[in-house]
């Protein structure tokens, strides 16, 4: 995330003034669109959250309290924004990719059960998975974001790692 802006920009966009918000916008929207990529791995999912963070932000500016870190606040909203995205496109069934009239060639076995194992996974442990085992993100860097304690970080981790291992045995994939 960029350096935090001035004081007085926080303050100008707490009190609801146009020009701040479009100025934090403008300032913060490649890294979280970024940063929401990372989550949903889709670039529509990710332009819709990024949307409907911005938006959020906008409805919560009051509650936005000025010692806090704005860039830790904003990619909170980011990360629940896109939480919603991974749920919805759950409760969607999974549609093949058609390049012309012709559905796209298969790829390599292997890709594709991790791939599918990642999608098994519950959002929770999904995001962080991506996160740390994917982007390489730190712990804390991911604790922060979900509003979460490390330890849960560490949990939803474990977890994650071990019900991939099992998935993939599932699927015949092994170490």
């Amino acid at each position: 995330m960029p350096p935090e802006p001035d004081a007085e920009l926080l303050a100008r966009f707490v009190h609801g003034e146009p020009d701040a918000f479009e100025q934090l916008y403008r300032r913060y929207e490649r890294e979280v669109y970024h940063w929401i990529l990372r989550i949903v791995r889709e670039r529509a999912a990710a332009e819709d959250a990024l949307v409907e963070t911005f938006w959020r932000v906008h409805r919560a500016r009051a509650r936005f309290e000025a010692p806090r870190s704005f860039g830790a606040w904003l990619r909170r909203i980011a990360t629940n924004a896109a939480f919603d995205q991974l749920r919805s496109r759950r409760h969607h069934a999974a549609v093949p990719v058609l390049e012309g009239d012709a559905v796209a060639p298969p790829r390599d076995d292997r890709r594709d059960a991790i791939l599918a194992a990642f999608r098994s996974l519950p959002p929770a442990l999904l995001v962080v998975a991506r996160l740390a085992l994917v982007e390489q993100r730190p712990q804390a860097e991911i604790a922060d974001a979900l509003g979460v304690p490390i330890g849960t970080v560490k949990s939803r981790l474990f977890r994650a790692q071990r019900m991939l291992r099992d998935e993939l045995r599932r699927l015949g994939i092994e170490r």
